[in-house]
């Protein structure tokens, strides 16, 4: 099936279109029809083939590729967003509600507007969407969301220094465990380990493979090689220094931390230490 990928939030999820034979390229503007009403999308992936049976059926049509007309009415509901997150702050302020309000989205036809809020648990806004559906003489939507979406959505800079992932190109969160830094040795601090959303941090899981597989490509044939194996921890092994037992494999620098007999640690390429077949 021909299929084209619409974006529809920045780092959002990307969803299958059929693009109708409308000539597209990437970063062009689109209107279409979902589950929300009309809607203005990005193309993140140009027309392509794809398996049926990677896609969700009935696949929607693109309607058309945006006008300078739509332009404008996106850059409209953009200032009316701005306008109707004040709006609801002060509706929040005036029913008491422990809730804190995220971010605001208009449909493009302006036929729904979704306010996007966090909170400690269930909360009674039956009230709140009275007073802003008089407000704003539309379908309203609140929609409570995590702490991990919440990020997403602000954005920010994470302790690397650069843009928040999930704010930049993550499309879906993917599950991060404790076990994954662990397995790379890193620290168990939780503030070492976690980001600014209190999560564990969603890079965790980027090199998780190369250690839960214990195996490494070769650099000449790109393929994994018996001799890029690196040995265990609490193998015993033979190196320059003399015999010993892995401590630590650093998996970056094909290293290992190895105690000697002798009670000194050395750390040498895991290229040049021998598992000791038969220990005497």
């Amino acid at each position: 099936m021909i299929v084209v990928g619409i974006r529809f939030k920045t780092a959002g999820k990307i969803y299958y279109f059929d693009p109708t034979e409308i000539p597209l390229a990437e970063e062009d503007g689109v209107i279409v029809e979902t589950a929300r009403g009309m809607e203005f999308g990005t193309v993140a992936i140009a027309p392509r083939s794809v398996a049926a049976s990677e896609v969700v059926q009935p696949l929607k049509p693109i309607i058309r590729k945006a006008t300078p007309k739509d332009l404008r009415q996106v850059e409209r509901n953009k200032e009316r967003e701005k306008k109707a997150f004040t709006i609801c702050l002060e509706k929040i302020a005036k029913h008491k509600l422990p809730m804190k309000l995220i971010d605001v989205d208009y449909t493009f036809d302006m036929g729904k507007i979704i306010f996007f809020f966090t909170a400690d648990g269930r909360i009674d806004f039956r009230e709140l969407v009275r007073d802003l559906a008089s407000v704003f003489r539309t379908r309203i939507e609140l929609r409570q969301i995590g702490l991990r979406d919440e990020a997403k959505m602000i954005g920010g800079v994470g302790y690397c220094g650069r843009p928040l992932c999930c704010a930049s190109f993550l499309g879906d969160f993917k599950p991060v465990s404790i076990r994954m830094a662990k397995g790379q040795g890193l620290s168990l601090n939780p503030t070492k380990i976690s980001g600014i959303c209190g999560r564990l941090m969603c890079c965790l899981r980027y090199e998780n493979d190369l250690y839960t597989s214990g195996e490494l490509k070769c650099q000449n044939c790109h393929k994994a090689c018996e001799h890029q194996k690196p040995p265990q921890v609490g193998q015993r092994v033979i190196t320059d220094d003399g015999l010993g037992t892995v401590l630590r494999v650093h998996m970056k620098d094909h290293t290992v931390k190895v105690q000697l007999e002798s009670g000194h640690n050395v750390n040498v390429p895991w290229s040049d230490v021998a598992e000791v077949e038969h220990d005497s």
